[in-house]
């Protein structure tokens, strides 16, 4: 009966182990293989929110993957890829968004937080002082 519970407890511990596949595309050349790679890392998972395309597991990213590194083989350029996608799926695609209208929020946002801090320590400071 030991033997039966010692198998039980080793199938269950792998299958609950998480298998990683590794994605492999064939590039014609080194730079191509390169160019996949910096823009795997240039652009976000959007179902991850903080994880760039490279390190993201989830469905979309694969699909993603799947997608840059058949624009790299046709033989696209960077800039127009990371258009293409930023069309499609909207700056929060790229991990460097560019200043507009629709992300100034983004960009200011932590100036406006810290200038906020920065007003509420000074008036607790302030009625410390004279209270």
């Amino acid at each position: 009966m030991n033997v039966f519970k010692i198998i039980i407890f080793i199938m269950m511990v792998m299958m609950s182990i998480k298998s990683h596949a590794i994605d492999v595309y064939e590039f014609d050349n080194v730079q191509q293989e390169e160019l996949y790679q910096q823009l795997t890392k240039e652009l976000r998972c959007l179902v991850c929110q903080n994880q760039n395309l490279a390190d993201s597991d989830a469905g979309l990213a694969k699909d993603l993957k799947d997608q840059v590194a058949a624009f790299v083989k046709a033989g696209q350029d960077a800039e127009t890829i990371k258009t293409y996608m930023i069309d499609r799926y909207g700056d929060f695609v790229n991990y460097d968004p560019p200043m507009n209208a629709s992300t100034l929020f983004l960009w200011f946002s932590p100036l406006l937080v810290f200038l906020i801090g920065g007003i509420i320590l000074f008036i607790n400071i302030r009625k410390r002082q004279h209270g």
